[in-house]
């Protein structure tokens, strides 16, 4: 079992908050940041476990770091005329609660590496959706 209980040094402070940054500017300029940005750097750039990696990013987003980029959008939205709806959020928050524990306790069950496959999975797959690439295939085989 890999230990990272790294002692905070004077070199590794700006690591993190870079790390943040990154995080930070992406959460608010696409709306990711914990699992897409938070999860790889800490498990590249600091050594962490994946489990550790994940359980941070989680710490991170349990702490009001989003409520600023969160008030931009909700004041921003709402003078276009497209308002956040506060009871959209209210159902997400509980489904997220729900989802979160179960998903942490299974994670916390799972193999390291399995985990670390099934993360990167998820991770290109959203992309190839994203980039539409799955209409490119239809298209391409269709043809």
């Amino acid at each position: 079992m890999q230990q990272n209980h790294k002692k905070m040094t004077a070199h590794l402070v700006p690591v993190i908050l870079i790390i943040g940054l990154m995080a930070g500017i992406l959460s608010g300029l696409v709306g990711v940041g914990g699992g897409i940005i938070l999860v790889p750097a800490l498990v590249y750039f600091m050594n962490y476990s994946q489990h550790q990696a994940q359980g941070t990013s989680l710490g991170v987003l349990a702490f009001p770091v989003v409520i600023v980029a969160f008030l931009k959008y909700y004041s921003d939205t709402k003078k276009m005329g497209e308002p956040i709806d506060f009871k959209v959020i209210a159902f997400l928050a509980i489904g997220f609660l729900i989802g979160g524990f179960l998903g942490s306790t299974l994670a916390l069950k799972i193999n390291q590496d399995l985990l670390k496959k099934i993360f990167a999975v998820i991770l290109f797959y959203t992309a190839f959706k994203m980039l539409n690439w799955d209409k490119a295939l239809i298209n391409l085989f269709s043809k």
